[in-house]
């Protein structure tokens, strides 16, 4: 970097730009006596060495720690007003056939959303009974595969589907165990494109219908109601949003249970996780108990028996364990109202994690191959695309001789960032790599423009070119 270019004092530098706020990078990610970032043991320069940039690298550990923890509090939260929990790991999130395993042997069903989704999960090895399929456009081939799989619960998100998953159901000569996803109305905190429970939005029906829509469902000998779902939002950090919803949603359940029992309730997920040092998202076990405790309460005050409950975590599971690496290509100083601001620019960016661009995520980076004395500078991280709006983190600081070469690292990376993924401007998907113990495999591979072209079939001959069509 220039050093003639002034650092900005807003917002307030940090003391330490080299420091890992440990609220937001995996628990065991330091420095060596080098300075060069590890995560699960293993050291960031030789993984980008050996596997290449952008990566994406995910401590099993801490994932399978996360799985255990979240799984343990909310089931003895559930315990402790006599009920059970199951605990659906969210594949959305980021599903591989790593991760399936993963979740599975420590104890979580596995949900999906999409045939392709499902496919991953029954191919490695999930038992089918401890899937839940969601999604609110279920084409009538994935419900047939789903049906026929015996996968344990389908989450009907419309009336069309109450007739598609009984009609099928039917067929297989099997009684398919069903949810009701509805809308509760209660909004969570949290970006307008991520709150999933307010009325005019395309998941579920409103909780007002659901009376009508369930005896739909009880009409079909093929189909086993066995209670309602709800899914208020993401990026929630405490039980308030949850106990609203439940005692909505118990008002209704308890209407329910008047004509014949409703034995489950699923409160679905979207528990938050630390991006920056800002976020301060309460314990698992803190919103686990407050949401029990609602349960309970809510339960006594509509007469009803405690149901048993389901939730559905995915990124409280899987983004505190992911980091992804870059290599620092450019980095140019753009004067701003109140001083300089550094773009430094990376050899990913939104193909590999769209959701700064997409809904204003924040990230926090670090340089992951040396630490520097440097005063700190304030810094956008940019990606390689062509596209303004190619941000990866936004704001941070690093340290002002910040320069190519350098290898940066954004933590919280986990969920969402390979899932939604693209091979926009023909940039190929990085590989996804597991470390543990200092060992590194890959579990998703990465794309070469060998891969890309393969799949254009106007490369495949001169056909076309002559006016041949299939």
């Amino acid at each position: 970097m220039s050093s003639s270019a002034p650092v900005p004092t807003q917002p307030v530098a940090p003391a330490d730009p080299n420091a890992l706020a440990p609220q937001v990078w995996p628990d065991g990610a330091h420095r060596d006596l080098a300075g060069r970032l590890t995560i699960g043991g293993a050291d960031a320069v030789a993984l980008a060495a050996r596997f290449g940039t952008p990566l994406y690298v995910v401590d099993e550990a801490v994932a399978r720690a996360r799985a255990v923890r979240i799984r343990s509090a909310l089931q003895s939260a559930a315990a402790g007003i006599g009920t059970t929990a199951t605990v659906y790991y969210a594949g959305k999130a980021f599903l591989s056939g790593a991760i399936v395993r993963w979740m599975t042997a420590e104890g979580l069903a596995i949900d999906v959303a999409t045939g392709g989704e499902l496919a991953v999960a029954l191919a490695a090895g999930a038992d089918p009974a401890r899937i839940g399929f969601h999604g609110n456009n279920k084409s009538e081939r994935e419900i047939e595969r789903a049906v026929a799989a015996g996968v344990g619960t389908i989450i009907l998100d419309s009336e069309i589907e109450v007739e598609r998953v009984a009609e099928a159901a039917g067929r297989s000569g099997r009684v398919q165990r069903v949810r009701l996803r509805v809308n509760s109305g209660v909004h969570a905190s949290t970006h307008e494109f991520l709150a999933t429970a307010h009325e005019d939005q395309k998941f579920g029906v409103p909780l007002a219908d659901a009376p009508r829509v369930v005896r739909a469902i009880r009409s079909h000998d093929s189909l086993d109601f066995v209670g309602l779902h709800c899914h208020i939002g993401s990026q929630i950090f405490d039980a308030a949003g949850f106990a609203e919803s439940a005692e909505r949603l118990l008002g209704v359940h308890a209407e329910l249970s008047a004509d014949a029992p409703v034995p489950e309730l699923n409160l679905g997920g979207g528990f938050g996780i630390a991006y920056t040092e800002a976020d301060d998202p309460q314990p698992i076990e803190v919103i686990a108990d407050g949401i029990a405790s609602a349960v309970a309460s809510a339960s006594r005050r509509h007469g009803v028996p405690v149901p048993k409950l389901a939730f559905e975590p995915g990124r409280s599971i899987i983004g505190p364990a992911g980091v992804t690496l870059y290599r620092v290509g450019t980095v140019k100083a753009v004067p701003t109202d109140d001083g300089w601001r550094h773009y430094v620019s990376v050899d990913g960016g939104m193909s590999d994690n769209i959701r700064t661009a997409l809904y204003g995520a924040r990230y926090t980076a670090r340089l992951a191959s040396r630490t520097s004395d440097a005063p700190p500078a304030l810094v956008r991280v940019v990606g390689k695309h062509c596209e303004s709006g190619d941000i990866v983190v936004d704001q941070d600081w690093l340290p002002h001789d910040v320069t190519p070469g350098d290898l940066l690292a954004v933590a919280a990376t986990g969920a969402y960032c390979w899932s939604l993924a693209s091979n926009y401007n023909h940039v190929p998907r990085p590989p996804v790599v597991a470390v543990v113990q200092g060992r590194a495999r890959v579990i998703v591979r990465g794309e070469t423009e060998d891969d890309l072209l393969a799949r254009d079939a106007g490369l495949d001959d001169h056909d076309d070119a002559h006016g041949v069509t299939a």
